[in-house]
């Protein structure tokens, strides 16, 4: 029992310590803080309150303190949960409930405020500034009915011209014009010089339909402040009702004196001058708050109708369109929508028939269209110009879908054409102007022939490259088609042809003087059509001139895109790193041929390109092979996009390649084949030159004598990404300060840099079979 005593004296004893010291430890942070508030140091004092409050939860000074602390310190949320917090603990003391409901007006928080401005009123009930704040918080959530009870009490409470002017203000928003009326009257009887209250007198008097009071109220406040803009539009409205057009726009264009960008004023003169008839001026005014504000679809809905009323017809179109775009959802946006759309469709009236024409396949003369010959269904595709929108459009009774947002209607249908030679078009636009049409249909093949060139050389862009300055042109091609071709022009003249061949050569001589482009047009013997434009490239003849090596084409074959093997991106970058080196030499063409298989590798050197350098007289002819390579019982191959792994004859001989390069020998002076295709090895050369001769481009017989080349990578290896070869073959042509650059001195610059690199030695030489007179390949430099 003893022992039990003894302890709950120490409990007590501690108890009475720790309240001591707390009564200590308080007074010292809280004088600290208040001492922090009226240096400025806020921050301190907060922290000194707050260590206050942690110690004592329930130190309602402490919490006091901190809000103004933080009020001062321009943090009003935390100031109002301050306020807050210490009602909680002293529920009696009006000045905290009072700071909480200001400090939450401040805020817009008016329902927190109201709650708080509530308590102030039921303690004090002639708390003035409780009464306001409670007043202007309702006016905030506009509940006028509740703001009026406020206003009421303000008035019991002093009979001051601000409290009726509020009254009046509540008034006025509650529609109750005439106690309105009577508050603001005796708010400016009391302040004789109240300039709001003698303003929103003449609104609501404007409102309650007394126009010469509410003008002599207006007159009065501008006697006070001319430039007063409330006072200016309230009485510009007085004179519209009195019908007083002039004084009502000389009105508005005082406040547009003061408020130059007020696109309010200028709306509302432009109205009043809209309806004193006065359009052109309206229009100004619509136009200048379009300037100012691009969206404001009333501008331009009433812009339209006033150039509709002096017959500016497009123009007001215009504007009904971009009202039609911009017209909101709401009832009065729909009525004038209403509006708009009746008077566009009145506008836009017109008595021309729609015109229906089919592109697939292509309407030919007499109201006839080609359809393949055993057709059970065909698609016809095709437009329909009219100025209007179409109402409907029928082909042999089915309804066509066409696009009406495009600006050629343009349809498809597909039809069953069993049994039937012709076929019914019926279209109507939405003023019922109604096209009727019948369409023969002949059965036949419906291909357009196709029209490729020989000479001069044609690009796989339709673009003719000249080496010579002539008037005039010789130019050979081939149509090809499935049938007979009825005629051939070049640029209206008829091309010679056999009538009886099929795929025709044609041949032509034409007047280029002065064009940069000539047309050929092919039909065949069913009337399909085609037309092929090719443009004339005259940079050839600055090429040409003073080019010892003559007329000289480039043709690289890149080969990156691989089925069975890896595929590459080294190619692509090679080519391009080439053509760019070779931009500055005199290159008259070059042909660039990608990712192609064993079939396109033999047609193309075997047939196109012997065509093209025999009918271009091509004197020098550099090929160059970037892909993959493969070199097999002492054979080079090129390995073909569609090749097939460790299949040799899917791959493209080397062997090929010089048969078809034989071909051309008749016609071309110097040959160069570079291969930069790893695993080739050395490819087509039995003899090699015995060393590499210094050569000048100086030396006729360098060349005018017959060359024929081959420089090899000559490694083991598939090919990579990163080709050394190219690389510094480029970098050679690029950083070339003379007129001109031999193939041995390229070749001489890429062995060293390649066997730097640890790789095998490229390998350079003549081809063997092909006739070497002992010329050799020169680049010539276009600054020569």
């Amino acid at each position: 029992m003893g022992k039990f005593r003894l302890k709950r004296m120490l409990i007590f004893t501690l108890m009475l310590t720790g309240m001591f010291l707390l009564t200590e430890c308080s007074p010292k942070l809280y004088t600290t803080g208040k001492d922090f508030v009226a240096s400025g140091n806020y921050d301190d004092a907060i922290a000194q309150f707050t260590k206050l409050i942690e110690e004592n939860p329930e130190y309602t000074e402490a919490y006091v303190a901190r809000a103004e602390a933080y009020e001062k310190a321009g943090k009003k949320e935390e100031a109002a949960a301050d306020y807050k917090r210490a009602t909680a603990f002293d529920d009696k003391d009006e000045s905290i409930y009072y700071n909480a409901g200001r400090l939450y007006y401040e805020l817009e928080q008016y329902e927190d405020a109201i709650l708080m401005l509530v308590k102030v009123t039921i303690m004090d009930k002639k708390h003035i500034d409780a009464y306001k704040y409670k007043m202007n918080s309702y006016i905030a959530l506009e509940k006028y009915d509740l703001a009026l009870k406020e206003s009421n009490s303000l008035v019991d409470l002093a009979e001051t011209a601000e409290n009726y002017y509020w009254r009046g203000f509540i008034g006025d928003k509650l529609k109750s014009y005439n106690t309105a009326e009577t508050d603001l009257r005796k708010a400016v009887e009391k302040s004789p010089n109240m300039l709001e209250a003698y303003v929103l007198l003449g609104n609501v008097l404007l409102k309650a339909e007394k126009y010469d009071q509410s003008l002599a109220i207006c007159t009065k406040a501008l006697s006070i402040d001319s430039k007063c803009k409330e006072a200016l539009w309230t009485r510009s409205k007085i004179y519209k009702e009195k019908i007083d057009y002039p004084s009502a726009i000389n009105d508005l264009s005082k406040m547009i004196i003061f408020s130059p960008d007020d696109s309010e004023a200028f709306f509302a003169r432009g109205l009043y001058y809209q309806e004193f008839n006065q359009h052109q001026s309206a229009i100004n005014d619509f136009s200048k708050v379009i300037s100012i504000d691009s969206k404001n679809a009333l501008a331009y809905f009433h812009r339209a109708k006033s150039n509709e009323e002096i017959t500016q017809y497009e123009k007001a179109i215009s504007d009904y369109q971009k009202y039609a775009k911009m017209s909101d959802d709401d009832k009065d946006a729909k009525g004038r929508l209403e509006i708009v759309n009746s008077r566009l469709y009145e506008l836009n009236r017109e008595g021309n028939k729609p015109v229906l024409s089919f592109t697939e396949p292509v309407e030919r003369e007499g109201n006839s269209i080609n359809i393949v010959e055993d057709a059970i269904e065909v698609t016809l595709k095709g437009l329909i110009a009219d100025e209007s929108k179409i109402k409907y459009a029928k082909v042999d009774g089915e309804d066509v879908a066409f696009d009406e947002n495009g600006k050629s209607n343009e349809f498809s249908v597909t039809l069953n054409v069993t049994g039937k030679d012709a076929i019914s078009v019926a279209v109507a636009d939405i003023y019922n102007n109604v096209s009727a049409v019948t369409y023969k249909m002949n059965r036949t093949e419906i291909n357009p022939p196709k029209v490729s060139i020989i000479a001069p050389f044609a690009s796989s862009t339709g673009e003719i490259y000249l080496d010579v300055d002539n008037r005039k042109l010789y130019v050979e091609g081939r149509i090809t088609d499935e049938n007979k071709i009825k005629s051939i022009i070049v640029d209206d003249m008829t091309a010679s042809y056999s009538v009886d061949a099929s795929n025709p050569e044609f041949y032509a001589t034409i007047d280029i003087a002065n064009k940069n482009k000539f047309i050929v047009k092919a039909e065949d013997i069913y009337g399909n059509v085609t037309e092929q434009v090719f443009m004339i490239n005259r940079e050839g003849l600055e090429i040409s001139a003073e080019n010892p090596m003559g007329k000289t084409w480039v043709v690289f074959v890149e080969n990156s895109n691989y089925e069975t093997f890896a595929s590459l991106e080294g190619p692509v970058k090679d080519v391009s790193m080439m053509k760019a080196a070779l931009a500055n030499y005199k290159i008259h063409n070059i042909i660039h041929k990608q990712n192609m298989s064993k079939a396109d590798l033999e047609r193309f050197f075997a047939i196109e390109l012997r065509d093209l350098v025999r009918s271009n007289q091509v004197n020098s002819l550099l090929v160059w092979y970037a892909g993959h390579g493969k070199f097999i019982n002492d054979l080079g191959y090129w390995v073909p996009t569609d090749a097939t792994r460790d299949d040799e004859f899917t791959y493209f001989n080397i062997s090929t390649l010089k048969a078809a390069l034989q071909s051309y020998a008749t016609f071309v002076t110097h040959t160069l084949v570079i291969t930069d295709a790893c695993e080739s090895g050395p490819t087509f050369y039995q003899a090699m030159r015995s060393g590499l001769k210094e050569r000048d481009c100086g030396d006729w017989e360098a060349t005018k004598f017959k060359s024929s080349q081959v420089f090899s990578s000559a490694g083991y290896e598939l090919a990579v990404d990163n080709s050394q070869f190219t690389r510094t073959f480029a970098n050679t042509l690029r950083n070339n300060p003379n007129a001109c650059l031999p193939i041995e001195n390229i070749v001489s610059k890429v062995t060293v840099a390649v066997a730097k690199g640890g790789m095998q030695k490229p390998q350079f030489g003549k081809i063997d079979g092909l006739e070497d007179e002992g010329g050799t390949f020169f680049f010539i430099s276009k600054e020569r």
